[in-house]
């Protein structure tokens, strides 16, 4: 079999907050930073008539106008009968009450944003912390499972409450995976760091791609040290293990193939898209394992230019210097 010895890693992986460089340094500590969540499905589930649901939305304009895209409607009335009649919905309210029993007073998620946020504005000072939204969404009757602007970060908490919801989002469970309350955080930052990710509009190549992703994963754990990176790139905790204990044999495959330099759409999507598995590699491969790749290139480049700073990292479209700089070429394991 292509997958062995995963249990090593599993035990390594539960240390958890306890390896090397998961708190943050005292400079980026002390960053004032504060986050307060605005939890909106709690007042929204309260409205009990029209004019009560008029009064929601005037009294959060930015989440009407961004998040729920009032603008769209021609008129008040046809944007508020819809929210009423969800809002009076009794599953919808249900919905709404095991989000809350999850999530509680999300004190974890306010502090790993609070932490994430610190670390941003310590490499970015420009950066202006966004208001932070939660909301039940109907699994996407009124908004996406995440929004993130220059001014508003919204999660849509019932996409995350998990494998026992009782309404879970109509997708593969490959991609169901991902919506897991340890993972809504890190999907956020993922997000966010689209911001920052300079790309490059001539290279195409899946070296290219694999690179510009992985330095989206490197921004992750660097905002968010103490997550495990499996929480980050959502693969399960036995994946980690075995893609770490295969790294030799992953990465042989796209040196023989000579598959780094492809260009040809279909191909690259073999390796960065959403897949259950990579079958070109292993039946047990897992999807998108090129990003995963990608994201070891970025950290050994990394490890061997102390010097680079998250944001020139950020800002770096070389990817072919990236990759020659990283001297990436892990070794098969027997």
């Amino acid at each position: 079999m292509y997958y062995r010895f995963f249990i090593l890693m599993l035990l390594v992986l539960a240390i958890g907050c306890t390896e090397k460089g998961c708190e943050l340094p005292e400079e980026i500590a002390k960053v004032p930073v504060s986050v307060q969540v605005e939890r909106l499905e709690q007042p929204f589930f309260a409205v009990k008539s029209k004019a009560e649901m008029s009064a929601f939305l005037r009294a959060h304009p930015v989440f009407a106008d961004k998040y729920l895209q009032q603008r769209s409607y021609p008129s008040d009335s046809a944007f508020i009968l819809p929210l009423y009649d969800i809002a009076t919905n009794p599953s919808l309210d249900s919905l709404a009450q095991q989000a809350t029993e999850v999530f509680g007073d999300m004190a974890a998620q306010q502090e790993q944003l609070e932490r994430a946020f610190k670390v941003i504005k310590y490499n970015y000072p420009e950066f202006q912390v966004p208001r932070v939204m939660t909301f039940v969404t109907g699994l996407g009757t009124l908004g996406s499972d995440l929004f993130v602007s220059d001014s508003l970060l919204v999660f849509g908490i019932d996409y995350f409450i998990g494998p026992k919801a009782m309404y879970r989002p109509q997708a593969y469970e490959y991609i169901l995976q991902r919506y897991e309350p340890e993972k809504m955080v890190p999907a956020a930052m993922l997000l966010l760091s689209n911001r920052f990710n300079k790309i490059s509009g001539s290279d195409r190549t899946l070296l290219a791609e694999m690179i510009s992703m992985g330095k989206a994963y490197y921004f992750v754990k660097e905002v968010l040290p103490c997550v495990p990176d499996a929480h980050i790139i959502s693969y399960t905790e036995k994946e980690i293990a075995d893609v770490n204990h295969n790294e030799g044999r992953i990465w042989a495959h796209f040196v023989e193939k000579e598959l780094l330099f492809e260009k040809a759409p279909f191909v690259v999507n073999k390796y960065i898209g959403e897949r259950p598995n990579t079958p070109e590699i292993d039946a047990t491969a897992p999807g998108r394992i090129g990003a995963w790749v990608g994201w070891q290139i970025v950290r050994k480049y990394m490890e061997r230019n102390p010097n680079v700073t998250l944001p020139e990292l950020m800002a770096e479209t070389d990817y072919r210097k990236i990759f020659n700089e990283s001297k990436y070429k892990p070794e098969k394991k027997r």
